[in-house]
């Protein structure tokens, strides 16, 4: 696992986009349309055929899917210049997620329809999008890899692992996570028991893998999340 990026910022997302990547989306905005969001609205609901994606400016955005028993995964929550939708705006296909605004939030609306000729005119923007596809694609692959195993546990060590890289900092000689995460979140982002969650932190903490102070994951012990 390569040494995590210095991040400084406290904040309650699970997917973080450098500027170098998120740029050229910054940058060409005024191709799309503003909106605002209100908490609880959804930006777009799962199974439905659309061909806009957005990205976020404020706010944050919980991208979830929810089975045929009601029951809802967690896939991220996500924040300031992070990109949703487009997979399935590209493709046209039924989207196999929904969004929702987890607070009020503000996102620029683009159209994968019109992208053709904006790609001819701003191929740094066509570029963008590839590097996003490659990271969310990457992540995936991890979690899937977590996901198959039969053991919730290192469902939870991926997701701590993931947010040490994203969001980890170095401070005498522990790696402090600076995002803050519930239980019922850990739980339905790995697929594991509000149970399980409270348990497997609690063994980290006797072991002295983590600590948590102000709410905050301080990783004591990298190497042992990684088994």
């Amino acid at each position: 696992m390569t040494a995590p990026k210095p991040h400084t910022t406290r904040s309650t997302e699970t997917w973080y986009l450098e500027e170098g990547i998120a740029g050229p989306l910054i940058r060409l905005a005024h191709l799309g349309h503003r909106r605002v969001y209100k908490k609880g609205e959804f930006l777009y609901h799962q199974e439905e055929v659309s061909s806009q994606f957005f990205f976020i400016l404020s706010g944050r955005v919980q991208v979830s899917i929810f089975g045929e028993d009601g029951g809802e995964f967690v896939l991220e929550v996500m924040g300031r210049w992070a990109l949703c939708g487009e997979a399935d705006a590209f493709e046209r296909s039924p989207r196999f997620s929904a969004a929702a605004a987890v607070e009020e939030t503000e996102v620029i609306a683009f159209d994968a329809g019109k992208m053709e000729q904006v790609f001819a005119s701003h191929p740094e923007l066509a570029i963008a999008l590839l590097r996003i596809a490659s990271l969310k694609q990457r992540v995936l692959g991890r979690r899937l890899q977590h996901l198959a195993s039969p053991k919730p546990e290192k469902r939870i060590f991926e997701l701590l692992n993931r947010l040490a890289e994203l969001y980890g900092r170095e401070e005498d000689g522990a790696i402090i996570i600076g995002i803050t995460l519930t239980h019922e979140q850990i739980s339905a982002m790995t697929g594991a028991s509000r149970v399980t969650v409270t348990r497997t932190l609690t063994r980290l903490r006797e072991e002295g893998v983590i600590a948590i102070h102000d709410r905050q994951f301080h990783i004591l012990d990298l190497s042992k999340l990684d088994r």
